[in-house]
């Protein structure tokens, strides 16, 4: 199994990942960093503006803001709701000094409620996150490193074409593009608590941003001369109670729309053309916090906020369930051909696979239709990992005057921690490099090389080291880098910057469709898989 204990040492403190070359990854100053970007033109390194946001509790008329006019208890608690959860709205009511009988009883009712209620969150006899308010729920669910605090909340390449869209703090969306003469800035009253965001597949103008009230669809033209899209260019997509959205993914030909709400136990499937939506619910779970598509459109990834994922057969649309006592699914990614998945989970600093037989042997008689399980060897549920990502301890080598380091390999004596529970991953478009950020230690990106044929295989390459004192908030790959893999970090300090993996994918996908197409072995029965079982040659 592949571990953190095996990688090389991380950059220096003073020293920033450039690009990959020759199968290793090389540093430079900060200096170097800010030359290599400037050479590295064609991909824009960004700064996004830290703005405050204030999105107020409810809605303001021109009267009050010259009149000052009284706000009812109900209004009161429906703002303490929207603020703070259930348990706000329980205690604005607790709080209130009005006299009279009804509202004694009420009172008294609404403490009752609240001491059972925080006893029953003590207990974890239900699922707390549903007394979350909708922007702490945003807050848990988000992939973002800081989301409440960081510069960046959102980040999207688009998959077909050179540009791509930042949310920041603020819930501004910017649109970068090379070709492009202005930015677009897309802001709307809806816009709050941005926690995902997507573009559609073979549609260069249609963006989708998961936030508190639902999904706003903007158009953007890519010819267009207006920096700031009105309003009207962005349709609403809601559902009561179905909300915060929390995560969405495009089915691989842009038709569909699934949307996953951590308060809600539906996943719905959008019809954005005729803006109508199938709920496909379960109780089981609590909600759904993340949904991810698979790139051949035949399996789509439903994870619950409690220890449950589903993953969802798109021919018949049954599902098979896998429970862990692990934690929820925090991050998860699909191979480029569909027939892999990997995901790490809330509670164990690993790396899980799962593989899927061919789409086309359904039914057959080398492949078992709509189940699945994991290792033979092991119980259900518990798996095998194909990353230990546990915490390990890195000597950084000494550094020169000038922030290099050096050809004597010296260390300098000074320990960082590196490695823990995950926070994100993403996997490029070959299959072949994967990168993973850290909750606790996101100074350094963990990059993998990978292997998913005959079997699935990892190998560790390096750490990925940004600005000096800043974390890794999102990362992405960008699907058109011609020399092998792209990939983006959007850093603590409000930096967007690139670093290019240059190498030669064994396997290049399809340039003219979205699916890839491997010449993979055929499985029995999907399953789960660890590195220990393979014979590493390289």
């Amino acid at each position: 199994m592949c571990s953190l204990s095996s990688f090389p040492p991380p950059p220096g403190k003073r020293q920033t990942t450039l690009y990959e070359k020759d199968g290793k990854l090389l540093a430079g100053t900060e200096t170097d960093w800010k030359d290599f970007a400037e050479r590295f033109s064609a991909y824009p390194r960004v700064s996004v503006v830290r703005e405050s946001a204030r999105h107020p509790g409810f809605a303001e008329g021109a009267a009050n803001a010259f009149l000052q006019q009284p706000e009812s208890i109900w209004n009161q608690a429906f703002v303490s709701w929207q603020e703070r959860g259930f348990i706000g709205f329980l205690e604005q009511l607790s709080e209130y000094s009005d006299s009279s009988i009804v509202w004694s009883v009420a009172r008294f009712a609404a403490k009752s409620l609240l001491l059972g209620t925080r006893w029953f969150y003590k207990q974890g006899l239900f699922f707390p996150h549903l007394l979350l308010s909708s922007e702490d729920m945003c807050k848990e669910f988000s992939l973002a490193l800081d989301w409440s605090k960081g510069h960046v909340r959102a980040f999207a390449w688009h998959p077909n074409c050179m540009k791509f869209a930042v949310a920041s703090h603020g819930d501004m969306i910017r649109v970068y593009s090379p070709d492009a003469s202005i930015t677009p800035m897309l802001k709307h009253r809806s816009q709050r608590n941005i926690t995902d965001m997507a573009w559609k597949p073979h549609c260069t103008s249609v963006l989708a941003v998961a936030c508190r009230e639902g999904i706003l669809l903007w158009q953007v033209e890519p010819t267009s001369l207006i920096a700031r899209p009105s309003s009207a260019c962005a349709s609403l997509l809601s559902r009561p109670e179905h909300n915060p959205v929390t995560s969405i993914s495009w089915h691989p030909k842009g038709t569909l729309l699934a949307s996953a709400s951590a308060a809600d136990c539906s996943l719905l499937i959008w019809n954005v053309t005729m803006e109508e939506c199938v709920p496909l619910t379960r109780i089981a779970g609590g909600g759904v916090s993340l949904v991810r598509w698979s790139p051949d459109a035949s399996h789509l990834l439903a994870a619950a906020p409690q220890s449950l994922l589903r993953v969802w057969g798109t021919g018949h649309w049954q599902f098979d369930r896998w429970s862990t006592q692990q934690g929820r699914c925090q991050a998860a990614c699909w191979s480029p051909d569909g027939r892999w998945l990997l995901c790490s989970f809330a509670n164990r600093p690993a790396v899980y696979a799962l593989s899927f037989p061919d789409p086309s042997k359904q039914g057959s008689e080398e492949s078992t239709a709509a189940t699945w399980s994991p290792h033979p060897d092991v119980a259900f549920g518990a798996g095998l990992p194909v990353a230990d990502l546990s915490v390990v301890e890195f000597s950084l080598p000494l550094e020169t005057p000038n922030g290099g380091s050096p050809s004597g390999g010296s260390s300098s004596g000074e320990t960082v921690r590196v490695g823990g529970l995950v926070q994100n991953m993403a996997w490029d478009q070959h299959g072949e490099r994967l990168a993973v950020s850290f909750r606790d230690h996101g100074q350094y990106i963990a990059l993998f090389r990978t292997r998913t044929a005959p079997t699935f295989e990892m190998f560790p390459m390096g750490f990925v080291s940004g600005p000096s004192g800043e974390s890794a908030q999102l990362i992405s790959f960008y699907n058109g880098f011609d020399s092998g893999s792209l990939l983006t970090v959007c850093w603590s300090n409000g930096w967007v910057s690139h670093v290019p993996l240059y190498y030669c994918p064994i396997l290049p996908i399809d340039s003219v469709g979205t699916e890839a197409r491997f010449p993979l072995a055929q499985f029995g029965s999907p399953r789960l898989y660890s590195t220990e079982e393979v014979q590493h040659t390289g």
